[in-house]
């Protein structure tokens, strides 16, 4: 029992760990503790003798109890701890506290702190924060001076990161409003089995928070996910998921999307076939058919559809009193485009030719597509509309044109006299061209 009296004597009497050493050898006045005596001590046997006396000790056993002073620090961990700091109450989660701006986040407190430096001493631990040799020479231990900006720098460096920050997107990676989620692309779904969706790519096109009164747990957060997918080939589908996590909404719903593939004509794999009109609910989409290189003019969910499906040329229309009912407006967009008609079931469903006359080519008719069995009909009913402008819009709903406003020259003098003078001659190789296609 030497050793551990020698260092109670070193950490002193007024540890709480060796009260009871402490306590047991006031009780020896006389006895004289040197290396001797402490050697010939023994736990069970306490008898010690001295050359100038002997003093007989009462046998008392000792008793080594370790002890660590615990606190509130201690008890808890850290994930504990922070939570208590962060979190909100049940109440103040109902009044929509501790969300973007005043919520406080946890910090790292480990982050800023370097090997070697502290508030009050800095060192050079050679192999550590220093290499062991540098050149020839060898690297000792050194206690370098203080520095008084480093508690400064520490607190500047924690408070940026209790700040909440957003990741910095690429520009061409940012949805229709910077950083939210709707319009952004969210990656391929997860492979199924042995099918991996490599050429498909998803977008984002509604991200919102929806609720629902229950009886036990009162308003029930979550967030709804509606997500398009598309190869920009013709296979597209879309779909709706609801979590209680933003991230899980998104991934469900991307997935549930690729399980929904559909099929979608495109002409010339640019366009569509026909212009349309349909309605979901109270939105209402007309779609015009473009020549190529006009690009996509429509509403931004309608655009982010039509880049997943291939379509690069189309102009829409929305008629709603509302805009913003993105799942209905998908719902129409998708169902119009899946109901369009080629030209080769036009051709069988009419029993006639479909010709096709372009500006571009100076009206010149080519014939796209032709009844399968060859029998045309020879003869057309006179009541029977076939103007294909009008002939996929139902119930007489056409879109509304507004005619051009008149150049503002036309009613000058200088200007008339100039129509006069070109009358005879204007528009007649324009006219002879439309005579021989038979438009005239």
């Amino acid at each position: 029992m030497a050793a551990p009296l020698l260092v109670l004597g070193k950490l002193g009497v007024s540890s709480p760990s060796f009260c009871s050493i402490h306590r047991a050898c006031r009780q020896l006045p006389a006895m004289n503790f040197n290396s001797q005596n402490l050697h010939s001590l023994e736990p069970r046997s306490c008898a010690a003798t001295k050359t100038s006396r002997r003093l007989l000790i009462v046998e008392q056993q000792i008793t080594f109890i370790p002890v660590r002073n615990t606190g509130f620090f201690n008890k808890m961990t850290g994930k504990e701890l922070w939570e208590g700091v962060t979190s909100v109450s049940s109440a103040g989660k109902k009044k929509g506290r501790g969300k973007r701006v005043g919520r406080m986040r946890q910090r790292d407190l480990n982050r800023g702190q370097v090997l070697g430096e502290g508030l009050r001493s800095n060192f050079v631990w050679p192999g550590l924060n220093a290499p062991v040799i540098k050149g020839r020479q060898v690297i000792r231990q050194e206690e370098l001076p203080p520095d008084p900006t480093k508690m400064e720098e520490l607190n500047k460096f924690r408070d940026k990161m209790s700040t909440f920050r957003h990741l910095p997107l690429p520009t061409l990676q940012r949805g229709w409003s910077g950083n939210r989620f709707p319009g952004q692309s969210v990656g391929p779904p997860d492979p199924i089995g042995e099918y991996d969706f490599k050429d498909f790519d998803s977008r984002c096109v509604e991200f919102k928070i929806v609720t629902n009164m229950t009886g036990n747990l009162g308003r029930k957060h979550r967030f709804s996910a509606m997500v398009v997918v598309g190869n920009g080939n013709g296979l597209a589908g879309y779909a709706v998921a609801k979590a209680n996590k933003g991230r899980s909404a998104i991934q469900q719903a991307k997935n549930r999307a690729a399980q929904k593939l559909q099929y979608i004509p495109l002409y010339k794999g640019h366009t569509v076939y026909h212009d349309m009109y349909e309605k979901e609910q109270q939105v209402g989409v007309f779609m015009h058919k473009k020549p190529e290189g006009f690009g996509l003019v429509c509403h931004r969910a309608i655009k982010s559809i039509c880049e997943l499906i291939g379509i690069k040329d189309l102009y829409a229309k929305v008629e709603a009193n509302n805009k913003g009912n993105v799942q209905a407006l998908t719902t129409a967009v998708f169902r119009a485009l899946g109901n369009q008609e080629t030209h080769q079931e036009l051709a069988d469903r009419l029993k006639l030719h479909v010709i096709e006359r372009r500006s571009e080519r100076d009206y010149f008719p080519e014939v796209v597509a032709s009844p399968s069995d060859g029998a045309a009909k020879e003869t057309v009913d006179p009541d029977e509309d076939l103007d294909f402008r009008r002939l996929y819009f139902p119930d007489q709903k056409v879109p509304h044109v507004v005619p051009p406003k008149p150049v503002y020259y036309y009613n000058t003098r200088q200007y008339k006299q100039y129509i006069k003078r070109i009358h005879r001659y204007r528009n007649q190789p324009h006219c002879d061209i439309l005579r021989r296609a038979g438009m005239w």
